[in-house]
């Protein structure tokens, strides 16, 4: 199978089976932190990057064939690249949810839903894990490093409230800490504004547990980040 992995272990989302829609490393970000090292390939064009009945034929077998697939929690849309980048999005959720009661999530970057279609196209799900590693935009050039300047963090945010406004499932909202850059106190307390404005379900506070893309990526301490804990409040938890 060349779009289905796992089940693996997720310290977000249990058992995990996760769908890759796009090839390896199509992105709009090359941040500092990623595991998967460079960007090979940086993309703002929307594309049938994978079909959507190739995934469904092969989650199909997948099912078909692992008789204690009910043990999976989430089936994730994720995978090597930005899987909201793929056109068909919306059609391989329909399809998924045709052949299994499983619920369904997506890995974002966020950088996409600030399209109104995009957003339409992911209703469905049941659960959305968009990331948002600043709140202005110098610091989300230095950690997310977008392809395209004309990338506004103004415009992710905004997108983000939107998505909340509309979208009736959980959604579980990431924040990657680097030293030094983004988990400044002060900096923090900005950000729980913003927060306040999304209204996710839940923040998850993340730090670079992989060797990252750049070797001066540094980790904040577990005091700090348990400092930031306390400060963004009871629906924060660190994963």
């Amino acid at each position: 199978m060349n779009h289905i992995y796992g089940p693996v272990k997720s310290r977000r989302l249990g058992e995990s089976l996760g769908l890759s829609v796009i090839p390896y490393k199509y992105c709009l970000f090359n941040c500092v932190y990623c595991q998967l090292k460079k960007t090979t390939k940086f993309t703002l064009d929307r594309k049938e990057y994978v079909k959507a009945d190739i995934v469904l034929s092969e989650l199909t077998q997948f099912l078909r064939d692992c008789p204690d697939y009910k043990r999976i929690d989430y089936i994730t849309i994720s995978g090597s690249g930005e899987p909201l980048l793929n056109s068909r999005i919306k059609k391989i959720i329909t399809q998924i949810k045709k052949v299994t009661t499983i619920p369904v999530a997506i890995i974002t970057n966020s950088a996409l839903l600030s399209n109104d279609k995009v957003r339409r196209d992911i209703s469905d799900l049941d659960l959305i894990l968009p990331s948002l590693d600043a709140i202005t935009q110098d610091v989300f050039e230095k950690i997310d490093r977008p392809n395209n300047l004309s990338i506004k963090i103004e415009d992710i945010i905004n997108g983000l409230i939107e998505l909340r406004k509309e979208f009736k499932g959980n959604i579980w909202l990431e924040i990657m800490l680097i030293k030094g850059i983004n988990d400044d106190l002060e900096y923090i307390r900005k950000f729980k504004e913003v927060i306040q404005k999304i209204n996710p379900d839940k923040v998850q506070l993340n730090i670079p547990s992989r060797p990252a893309f750049e070797s001066w990526v540094r980790i904040p301490t577990l005091q700090r980040v348990k400092k930031i804990q306390s400060i963004l409040g009871k629906d924060c938890e660190l994963i």
